[in-house]
C-alpha cells in the first residue's frame, strides 16, 4: 500500500513488515520499529510504542496477519484454532481500548468466511488489515470535517484545548478530537491549540504539540491544573477530546484527566465535545461503570526518565483511564455526524459491521 509522505503515519506496512514511529521516543528522537513477528506487535502496543485507541486498532490488525503468517499448517481448522490464540496473545495487551477488540474481531471473521487454503485466508487477511487502516484515515478526515459543523460561531478565531494525543500519531494518520482541529486550521478558523500536558506520559506535550509543530499550527502547552484557570480567563472556546471506548449511554473513557476536565468545562459553560469513530463505540456495555481501566506501572509516576521524584516508602494508584460522565458530553463527533450522548442508539445501525 502506497501512502502519500507529507503527513505522520505512525503505522506503515513496507515490504512485508509493519513499521512503527515510536512514540516513546518523541519529541527528541524521531525513530522507526520494525515489526515482523506478532509478538514484537504485542510488545509494541503494551509498552506503547504505538499508542491511541485507532491506532492500535491497526496496529493489532497487522499483527494478526503477521501471527497468522507464522502458523505453519495446511489445514484449515488447525489454522483457525492457532489464529483464536493470536487473537488472545493481542486482546491482553490494552483492555480499555475497544478499537483493539474491533479490529481483531474484524480479522477472526475474514479468516473464518475466506474459503480456500490457508494461503489464501492468510492473503485475505493481510487485505484486511490494510482495509482497516484505509478506512480509519477516511473516517478521521470525516470526523474533522463533521467537528466544524458544531464548532462555536465567534467573531474570533477559536482556542480549542485538548487533553492527551488525538492526531496522526493515534490514528492512521489523521486524527479524531486533532483532526478536528486540523480541519478548522484549514478552513482559516483556529487562533491556537491549548494541550494539556498529560500526566504521566505527557503524550500532549509530547506528542500533541509536536504533531501541531510539523503542521505550523500554533500551540500552547499547560500542565493539566492550569485548565479551569484557562478557562476562568476567557482563553478557550471549545474543548474536544477523543475516547478509547464510549458506552451506549454515552459515557466515554479517555485518558486519565479526562473527567475532570469535563467538570470544569461544564462549570464555565464551554462546550466539551468527544470525537471518535464509530468503533469505538461498545453498544454491547450498557454504562461506563462496566467498561475495564487499565491501571499501568507506578514508575510513571514517580520516575521522569531517570529522575526520581517521590521518597521511598510512598504508595501509588495510576489508572490510565477515567470514565466521563454523558451528563457533562455536549456532543460525540462521529464520521457519520455528530449527537448528543443520548442519541448514539440511533448510530448503532450505521457502526461497521
Amino acid at each position: 500500500m502506497n501512502l502519500p509522505t507529507t503527513q505522520v503515519y505512525p503505522v506503515i506496512w513496507h515490504e512485508g513488515r509493519v513499521l512503527l514511529i515510536d512514540q516513546n521516543r518523541l519529541p527528541l528522537e524521531y525513530a522507526l520499529v520494525e515489526i515482523s513477528l506478532v509478538k514484537d506487535m504485542a510488545r509494541a502496543i503494551k509498552t506503547m510504542i504505538v499508542r491511541g485507541a485507532p491506532a492500535i486498532g491497526v496496529a493489532a490488525a497487522y499483527g494478526m496477519y503477521l501471527g497468522a503468517r507464522e502458523i505453519e499448517t495446511d489445514n484449515r481448522d488447525e489454522f483457525l484454532a492457532q489464529l483464536e490464540d493470536v487473537a488472545q496473545m493481542l486482546r491482553q495487551t490494552r483492555p480499555t481500548a475497544v478499537n483493539l477488540f474491533w479490529a481483531i474481531s474484524r480479522m477472526l471473521k475474514t479468516a473464518y468466511e475466506t474459503l480456500g487454503s490457508v494461503e489464501q485466508i492468510q492473503a485475505s487477511l493481510l487485505t484486511t488489515a490494510q482495509a482497516i487502516q484505509v478506512e480509519d484515515l477516511q473516517t478521521c478526515q470525516a470526523i474533522g470535517d463533521r467537528g466544524l459543523e458544531v464548532l462555536p460561531s465567534t467573531p474570533h478565531k477559536l482556542c480549542i484545548l485538548t487533553h492527551c494525543n488525538t492526531g496522526a500519531l493515534a490514528t492512521a494518520g489523521y486524527g479524531t478530537a486533532l483532526g478536528v482541529v486540523r480541519s478548522a486550521w484549514r478552513d482559516g478558523r483556529l487562533a491556537r491549540v491549548y494541550a494539556d500536558e498529560t500526566r504521566p506520559r505527557l503524550q500532549g506535550a509530547r506528542l500533541t504539540s509536536w504533531e501541531c509543530v510539523q503542521e505550523g499550527i500554533p500551540v500552547t502547552v499547560i500542565t493539566d491544573s492550569m485548565a479551569a484557570h484557562c478557562m476562568k480567563q476567557g482563553l478557550i472556546d471549545a474543548v474536544i477530546v477523543g475516547a478509547d471506548r464510549i458506552a451506549a449511554n454515552g459515557d466515554t473513557a479517555n485518558k486519565i484527566g479526562t473527567y475532570s476536565l469535563a467538570i470544569v468545562a461544564k462549570a464555565h459553560d464551554v462546550p466539551f465535545f468527544v470525537a471518535a469513530p464509530l468503533s469505538t463505540i461498545d453498544f454491547e456495555l450498557p454504562s461506563g461503570s462496566l467498561i475495564p481501566i487499565e491501571e499501568r506501572h507506578p514508575s510513571e509516576i514517580y520516575q521522569i526518565g531517570d529522575t526520581v521524584t517521590c521518597p521511598p516508602g510512598v504508595e501509588f494508584y495510576n489508572p490510565a483511564f477515567d470514565v466521563t460522565p454523558a451528563e457533562f458530553i455536549t456532543g460525540i463527533i462521529t464520521e457519520r455526524g455528530v449527537v448528543a450522548p443520548s442519541q448514539l442508539q440511533q448510530l448503532q445501525l450505521k457502526q461497521p459491521a
